[in-house]
């Protein structure tokens, strides 16, 4: 998700986002040590889409 895409979310929109993303972080991390699937990248993007989420609700003056 690029950063603009982010900033044009409002604050509600924001704090699903972010609860959405720790979730899937989450799963896919038990899904890793389960051993369930091969997609290691993807950890590494959702990461950097929650790092995006969080930059923009500091912008935003949201925390």
């Amino acid at each position: 998700m690029k950063a603009q895409e982010i900033r044009e979310l409002s604050q509600d929109e924001l704090i699903n986002k972010e609860s959405e993303l720790k979730e899937e972080i989450f799963n896919l991390r038990i899904q890793i040590a389960t051993q369930q699937t091969t997609n290691v990248a993807r950890i590494r993007i959702l990461k950097r889409d929650l790092a995006r989420v969080f930059t923009i609700k500091k912008e935003k003056g949201l925390n």
